[in-house]
């Protein structure tokens, strides 16, 4: 059993749960994978993104790069993380979409929102923050607010959550070690902070749908890219998502 119950009644209480699935040397696997998406060109069938920083154009996200990465493909679709999904929503899991935000020294953070107003087809999804690299405080850690996953929230124009309902909550700064995975289900509040160190901060999120409402995957990433030509952001953010959590300046 990856999970006890006690981890489970966390997750079905506060929203998020912090795991260990990973050993030291699945960590550096880990860790050199993602190094090797990082150096891929801009010109393949993945996304990159990048975003306009103080050290200058520094990439922030990559998208879609299970197709195209045999040792990543199978960690997020077989093992220990597709178990833990399976158990969190309490039946088969399968994997809904992926990316690797990197957060690189004097990259920026998200504000505060919800994931679901992002994902289309389904209402209930499960994603986890797999730490590449240690993650705290000073290089932008998640931060979540416990027990606030039961609906939608209020939200601005940016898709993220009302100014006024972020004054209201408590948040918690949830620090990882590499290798650590914190789940979160799409309706808990969640923010991260820029990172104001000089240490890179890269994290892999992988988000789950039950395997009942169908595979999905490439429905999602047909129906952003097609939301993304129709409505070119045009705003002071670069846009990486479907709502504009991202605070990050544009190249």
């Amino acid at each position: 059993m990856l999970l006890s119950e006690q981890d489970l009644d966390h997750f079905r209480h506060n929203g998020w749960l912090l795991t260990k699935p990973f050993s030291v040397d699945r960590v550096n696997e880990i860790r050199h994978w993602v190094d090797e998406v990082q150096s891929w060109p801009d010109d393949g069938d993945w996304l990159h993104y990048r975003e306009r920083t103080d050290h200058g154009p520094r990439l922030c996200r990559t998208e879609n790069f299970v197709p195209f990465h045999a040792s990543l493909r199978e960690l997020l679709t077989a093992g220990p993380i597709i178990d833990i999904a399976t158990a969190l929503l309490g039946e088969p899991a399968v994997l809904y979409k992926e990316k690797i935000n990197y957060k690189l020294a004097g990259g920026a953070g998200y504000s505060p929102h919800q994931d679901a107003p992002a994902y289309r087809f389904v209402d209930t999804h499960i994603s986890c923050m797999i730490a590449v690299d240690d993650s705290v405080l000073e290089n932008g850690c998640l931060q979540v607010v416990n027990a606030r996953h039961q609906q939608l929230l209020e939200m601005n124009d940016r898709g993220c959550i009302t100014d006024e309902l972020v004054q209201q909550m408590t948040w918690v700064p949830v620090e990882l070690k590499a290798g650590d995975a914190l789940w979160f289900h799409s309706l808990t509040p969640h923010r991260s902070g820029a990172n104001t160190s000089s240490v890179d901060r890269r994290a892999m999120y992988p988000t789950f749908n039950a395997l009942r409402e169908g595979d999905l995957r490439g429905a999602y990433y047909e129906q952003k890219l097609r939301e993304f030509r129709e409505a070119p952001n045009s705003g002071e953010t670069v846009q990486v998502s479907l709502i504009s959590d991202f605070e990050g300046k544009p190249v």
